[in-house]
């Protein structure tokens, strides 16, 4: 049986955790392949991590968002990857944004730990300033999903509103 490891970075070890328990096993692992993010590698949905490489520890949450939005099989089918289906790719990646805000909230994480400069093209100040203000993206995918209720006024009030969160994995 695969067990927790124990990470330097508190932040990294805070965020496996959190993964860990939700059903997103995390790894310290040598990574000498070029991958999509430094230091991140996705393994059969399973995310290897190499803290000497990386830019973030807020990049594993956002890896995590992409693999907990997707059903069980297609995320253990994944490696290399976490875009299984060309034509949902833009519509996941604000998923998996949405995603990782609201962990990062329930974790108590800065933003800027999360969506860090070297990140998003370029766009990580835009991000953190319309979610600070309530203007969210991708929300309404993780509704349909059933991971939150949405932000709309029929759901306003409600205690599980997004950035809350219902559950955190599709399963």
């Amino acid at each position: 049986m695969k067990k927790q490891p124990q990470f330097n970075n508190a932040t990294t070890q805070i965020i496996s955790t959190f993964l860990w328990q939700i059903g997103i096993p995390v790894y310290s692992a040598e990574i000498t392949t070029e991958t999509f993010l430094p230091g991140i590698r996705i393994v059969e949905g399973e995310i290897l991590v190499d803290e000497e490489k990386m830019l973030s520890p807020g990049d594993i949450l956002h890896e995590a968002g992409h693999l907990a939005i997707l059903s069980p099989e297609i995320r253990k089918s994944l490696t290399d990857t976490v875009v299984h289906n060309e034509a949902s790719q833009a519509s996941e990646e604000m998923a998996a944004i949405a995603w990782s805000w609201a962990a990062m909230k329930h974790l108590k994480i800065a933003p800027e730990v999360v969506f860090h400069p070297e990140g998003y093209k370029g766009g990580s100040d835009s991000i953190i300033e319309n979610f600070e203000q309530e203007h969210y993206f991708g929300v309404p995918i993780l509704a349909y999903k059933g991971l939150c209720f949405d932000t709309s006024p029929r759901d306003t009030g409600t205690t599980t509103s997004y950035p809350k969160m219902n559950k955190w994995i599709v399963e």
